[in-house]
């Protein structure tokens, strides 16, 4: 049962990266255009002070804000094609369909009660206008639950088919007849439960904030303990797009979650300072200059004759964290061989946070260094206070540096070019961490330059067979097996060059970084699967 409910999360967390993904870019098309409409910006730079550079940048960030005001039908859409188990165009397209049908359901039945308020009327009333339609105010969850609802009437249903004259309602067009009475229902249920929810989660929101730093602490150490099970975006993007993350007007707009609020807010030339709650997206300190300071500390603490070998290892595993934020790589390489340091690491990054929010910071940082270039510097330091950011993460990386540093050597920790005798230098899974634990013996190989990748892969996570389902986030192949006793770890790590290979029940997570996308396609192409499944 356990297993069952990781595995579903598991699923649930990699649909959400088909909405979570494509917001950054419409944050940074924001900072774009407010580069080519800043007054500082204009007068040093006189050539881009013209009617056509500075209109398109008021179009761009006017136009891309809309995005945050209609998050709910972009996590419904995004979050069906996610879910759904083929055929993942046609869920996305029911998804847009259902969600027109709930938003106007819930509007005639408020009318029926006689629970609308007046249009005037909408500020502080739990009522808002999406997409035109005067509904209860769920934000962004009303896209999740819809987006949930759809994917799972979407594989149960997509494949029936009738005869004769009845075969036109067959597939996706039976997949809408039966959600259309799922949906009215819902709305109808949800009209009486959605303001007890509501409740529920303001409560939630308002101890998060009465607990002050206390509370951002739990919120970045949390966030960082969950990497291994993948399962860190449920922490997170609540944060970024629900009131959790805060509730602010800008613009005349209300806005709800941190990400939502600063993206108004850097199109917004009257907004002098971010608001506080940009904290919730200061997560890549750690990112940036934390473990770069524990790259180093692992490289200084191995032994002279390997440090050759693990700076081959170390110095791209960096320059991927400092620059775009991907930091699995890093943690793969301490994670399960010393969980200390994971724990540690985790501490970090919640003090990091909490140092952010306690020093005033407003930087934007949820990512890596051209993150934080095209965020912060358009913007300018009295709106963003990035040089406290800076200051931050120098402190940062010492801090990471000496204490871990101390702790490998106190402990003996066996680290990347720390291995016993004979004991290969590579990443390490849980699984191998047990065995060695044990007393058993970890096989040695090296790593092969693989022209056949796709094969490899495919073998070594027992064939095609046993493969059920093959999915991908941004840095992890996600298989769903029927036997993962198939799986060779080694072969994936030693011939592949995974950084690591998390195994929860059916479901197989292999850490590849940035290139995910490359071996994903090669693995599609073993198997013969096209970009969408029949």
């Amino acid at each position: 049962m356990k297993e069952k409910v990781m595995g579903g999360l598991q699923k649930f967390s990699k649909g959400m990266f088909i909405p979570v993904l494509i917001l950054p870019i419409a944050g940074i098309l924001i900072a774009l255009g407010n580069v080519l409409t800043n007054a500082k910006l204009l007068e040093a730079v006189p050539f881009l002070n013209n009617p056509v550079t500075t209109g398109f940048g008021m179009i761009l960030s006017g136009s891309l804000v809309a995005i945050l005001t209609n998050l709910g039908i972009i996590f419904c859409v995004g979050l069906a094609v996610g879910l759904a188990d083929k055929k993942k165009s046609e869920a996305g397209f029911t998804a847009l369909l259902a969600f027109l049908v709930f938003i106007n359901a819930m509007n005639k039945f408020m009318d029926l009660r006689g629970i609308l308020v007046a249009a005037d009327a909408l500020r502080g009333s739990g009522q808002a206008m999406v997409l035109g339609v005067q509904i209860l105010d769920m934000g962004v969850f009303l896209g999740i639950i819809l987006g949930i609802v759809t994917a799972k009437v979407h594989n149960k249903f997509c494949d029936t088919e009738f005869n004769n004259a009845f075969q036109i309602y067959g597939g996706s067009r039976f997949v809408f007849i039966v959600l259309i009475p799922v949906v009215i229902i819902l709305s109808i249920v949800l009209t009486f439960v959605w303001p007890f929810v509501q409740s529920g989660i303001s409560g939630l929101g308002g101890f998060i904030q009465n607990s002050g730093n206390f509370g951002i602490f739990l919120y970045g150490a949390l966030e960082r303990l969950l990497i291994p099970t993948g399962l860190h975006h449920l922490v997170y993007t609540p944060f970024l797009y629900s009131p959790l993350g805060g509730v602010a007007e800008v613009g005349g707009q209300i806005l709800e979650g941190s990400r939502n609020i600063y993206f108004a807010e850097m199109a917004d030339a009257t907004v002098k300072v971010l608001s506080p709650s940009v904290v919730w997206d200061a997560r890549g300190i750690s990112k940036m200059f934390g473990l770069v300071g524990a790259c180093l500390a692992m490289y200084h603490t191995a032994r002279p004759e390997n440090r050759t070998k693990v700076k081959a290892i170390l110095i791209p595993a960096a320059f991927t964290a400092f620059i775009a934020g991907v930091t699995e790589p890093i943690e793969f390489s301490f994670m399960f061989i010393a969980p200390a340091l994971f724990v540690i690491h985790a501490v970090l990054t919640g003090v990091g946070m909490v140092a952010f929010n306690v020093l005033g910071s407003r930087a934007i940082g949820p990512n890596g260094f051209i993150d934080f270039v095209l965020y912060n510097l358009p913007l300018g330091i009295e709106k963003t206070r990035w040089p406290i950011y800076i200051a931050i993460g120098i402190a940062e990386f010492f801090i990471y540096y000496f204490i871990f540093k101390f702790v490998i050597k106190k402990f003996n920790f066996k680290t990347l070019g720390r291995e016993d005798e004979g004991q290969e230098m590579k990443l390490y899974s849980k699984k191998e961490y047990k065995e060695k634990a044990a007393g058993g013996n970890i096989a040695n190989g090296a790593k092969a330059a693989v022209s056949n990748l796709g094969t490899v892969i495919v073998e070594a996570l027992g064939g095609a067979d046993n493969i059920v389902k093959v999915d991908n986030c941004y840095t992890r192949l996600r298989v769903v097996l029927k036997n993962t006793d198939l799986v060779k770890e080694e072969v994936l790590k030693n011939e592949t060059e995974a950084n690591g290979v998390v195994i929860k029940g059916e479901n197989v997570q292999v850490v590849y970084g940035l290139k995910v996308n490359g071996v994903r396609k090669a693995v599609d192409s073993e198997l013969g699967i096209t970009s969408e499944k029949e």
